[in-house]
């Protein structure tokens, strides 16, 4: 829990509900940041001027040591696995989104198996723009990756069940799904200026491969061309609509 942000509300006299009206934002994003996520910098300057105390004292910047000195400012942390997210860090990801989502895989499978999520996709796109890419089930690279990964037909029926699972969030013209027949040399992940990328490995599941959590910032190389990679996919995607 940010408990610096917790008291500076309360001596603002505001509440989560008074925030999120000055700021323009879902009051569960405010809730996101008491419980410890940071928004982006041009959020954090606004909030530190409604509550009139120092951007650093709410949210102080971590002096790093050792080998993280010399870690690239926009990576903001490494998992060894995708499994090493939790659900709960999945949503909390997803909800802090303000304008952009994206999705970009061969299946995402384990995002829409999760019904919170799904739930929470279909709330965000009232006001948020969601751009999912999966890869064709009948496609030949997503035959390729079902046989580097030993799963063979599976990986299509894999798709097939998040298309299932998926579908519904169409009816909002916010949303866009596209199959793309593309190698994926990783997954993608955004939201607004945050981006985690599942890395693909020859012969390991991508739930098993490290994620890389990026931020934007004013000199983003690694985020920008990650970016950069989505669009290129997105871009040779095939647009699907309601019926599929």
């Amino acid at each position: 829990m940010n408990d610096v942000l917790r008291r500076a509300m309360y001596n603002a006299n505001l509440t989560e509900l008074d925030l999120s009206v000055e700021l323009a934002v879902d009051p569960k994003t405010v809730r996101n940041w008491m419980r410890g996520q940071v928004p982006h910098r041009r959020t954090r300057s606004a909030v530190s001027r409604l509550l009139g105390v120092d951007e650093d004292v709410v949210w102080p910047e971590p002096r790093a040591t050792g080998a993280e000195a010399d870690r690239p400012a926009e990576i903001a942390g490494i998992y060894p696995r995708r499994t090493s997210i939790d659900p709960q860090s999945w949503r909390s990801f997803f909800e802090s989104a303000e304008s952009e989502i994206g999705i970009l895989a061969y299946s995402a499978l384990f995002l829409a198996e999760d019904a919170r999520i799904v739930r929470l996709l279909r709330e965000k796109s009232d006001h948020v723009r969601i751009r999912i890419a999966l890869g064709a089930p009948d496609g030949t690279k997503v035959v390729e990756r079902g046989a580097e990964e030993q799963i063979g037909e599976a990986m299509g029926e894999k798709i097939r069940n998040s298309l299932a699972l998926l579908g519904p969030l169409l009816v909002s013209e916010s949303v866009e799904l596209r199959l793309h027949d593309t190698v994926l040399y990783n997954s993608m992940f955004r939201a607004d200026g945050q981006l985690l990328v599942n890395q693909h490995a020859y012969g390991i599941p991508a739930a098993q491969s490290p994620v890389y959590h990026y931020r934007s910032s004013d000199d983003s190389e690694m985020f920008d061309s990650y970016l950069a990679s989505f669009e290129a996919v997105w871009m040779r995607g095939q647009l699907q609509s309601v019926a599929g």
